[in-house]
């Protein structure tokens, strides 16, 4: 039996139980054997500055050791949710990702466009079926990012076969590294550490901005909550990224949350729990506008003071894809997240 890497954050649509299926059919024989000439994909790494060329050969520590990455890669996989966009944000093409919201072209996400620039890479994957090994091994990738993962190390050993593998950052949980250590991760082993603290400190004074536009979020507080079917609701707790957002724009999550949740990114709960949403500004996810009605109507959610005096807001995962945005919550996202929020919230 092939096997089953931990579970992921709640997606748009349902859990993704898996993030990746390993078909383990000799994975070393199979790395080696496969047809250059037969190849898929074509994406290709943005043309290389000298100082990061010379930045090789680069070790870069993760959960799991340490990756000696020989030579700038130019066959890059991410099987991470959202690794692909920090590496894009580098001026990498990955020839290979995960599929987390099923959106045709993979590539039509506005803010990450203009970065793939018409290149499409190949789907190894949708976050219910897990990677395609077969798919992979014929990318021949020479690096594998598998940063916002659940890979525990019996997977980083077998994926190590093929490629050199970036596993989470150090220090964190699986889906519980924030976005900077994530875009410094990659930078790292990009030999672009620089541009990804360039990065970092651009987005860090967005949210300086938006902080000092609304000092009146300062103080209160906020969650980011989803109901993925009648009578079950879900909270995010503060590591969740769509949480963690909205932190970063000055509100606080509350701490209750955080508890119950334990070592996962959400706590669910029936009606009789929606209390636990009390909160100065509720946020809801759902994948389309078919659950407002049904989430409003709730007998208790109705008593609810966030519901009575209008201080929810609902936005969709895809069109327009403002919970994507915030799912990903990655160097590409957020500014479009902020632009789509801030607005609403000051409403």
């Amino acid at each position: 039996m092939s096997p089953r890497f931990p579970a992921a954050p709640r997606s748009a649509r349902r859990l993704l139980t898996t993030i990746a299926t390993l078909t383990l059919f000799s994975l070393a024989a199979a790395a080696c054997g496969a047809d250059a000439e037969k190849t898929p994909g074509t994406a290709q790494p943005a043309a290389a500055s000298s100082s990061a060329e010379g930045a090789f050969p680069i070790r870069v520590d993760h959960r799991y050791g340490t990756t000696q990455i020989a030579k700038r890669p130019e066959r890059i996989v991410t099987i991470g949710l959202s690794d692909h966009e920090p590496v894009l944000a580098l001026g990498f093409k990955p020839v290979g990702v995960v599929d987390w919201f099923q959106r045709k072209p993979f590539t039509d996400w506005p803010w990450a466009k203009d970065a793939w620039g018409g290149t499409e890479p190949v789907v190894l994957g949708l976050r219910e079926d897990g990677v395609k090994t077969e798919k992979l091994v014929a990318l021949k990738p020479d690096l594998i990012f598998a940063m916002y993962s659940g890979i525990q190390k019996e997977h980083y050993d077998q994926l190590s076969k093929i490629a050199p593998v970036v596993a989470q950052p150090k220090a964190f949980d699986p889906y519980a590294a924030p976005w900077q250590e994530l875009t410094l991760l990659a930078g790292r082993a990009l030999g672009e550490e620089a541009k990804a603290q360039q990065l970092i400190a651009g987005i860090g004074q967005r949210f300086a901005k938006v902080r000092e536009a609304n000092p009146q979020w300062a103080g209160k507080t906020a969650v980011a909550a989803d109901s993925f079917k009648p009578g079950q609701y879900s909270a995010f707790q503060k590591g969740d990224p769509k949480s963690a957002f909205l932190a970063e724009m000055g509100f606080t999550v509350p701490e209750e949350i955080t508890r119950k949740a334990g070592a996962s990114n959400v706590v669910e709960f029936g009606s009789e729990g929606l209390n636990i949403l009390e909160v100065d500004r509720l946020v809801w996810l759902t994948t389309g506008k078919e659950p407002w009605e049904r989430i409003k109507n709730d007998s208790v959610y109705k008593e609810l003071k966030v519901a009575k005096e209008g201080r929810d807001l609902f936005v969709t995962y895809q069109d327009p894809p403002i919970g994507a945005a915030l799912s990903f919550n990655t160097v590409l996202s957020i500014p479009y997240a902020i632009d789509q929020v801030e607005p609403l919230l000051k409403k």
